[in-house]
């Protein structure tokens, strides 16, 4: 009797793909989940260190890198899942919108960050 696999929703579509394909997507995964801590890290650093930057920037920026943090994961499971459905279906791969989210706040950061330097 096979064992059931969570989420139903992902082991239960298509075939079984070679076992690589899955392991290197969720070393992909656990990648975006690194990086998240480091977004958490970098947010309690920036505000914990109290640098020579504009206080209300400084914090804005601050608190940017630790909503990412919480956020990603979470992108980061549901890119894993749509990744994992297409490999199972044998159907060309999602694109990331984690990438994209995370660019966007890496530029919205140092734009914080930047200005914070010059105003303060």
């Amino acid at each position: 009797m096979p064992r059931s696999r969570f989420p139903q929703s992902v082991y239960g579509t298509g075939e079984e793909p070679d076992a690589r394909f899955s392991l290197a997507n969720e070393r992909t995964f656990l990648a975006w989940n690194r990086t998240a801590l480091a977004l958490i890290a970098g947010g309690v650093a920036l505000e914990a260190l109290g640098l020579d930057l504009h206080p209300g920037l400084r914090l804005t920026a601050s608190l940017i890198l630790i909503a990412a943090g919480l956020v990603v994961p979470v992108l980061a499971w549901l890119e894993w899942g749509r990744t994992e459905r297409a490999l199972r279906a044998a159907s060309p791969l999602p694109g990331s919108a984690t990438s994209i989210a995370l660019a966007v706040t890496i530029v919205a950061v140092g734009a914080l960050v930047l200005l914070g330097v010059v105003l303060r």
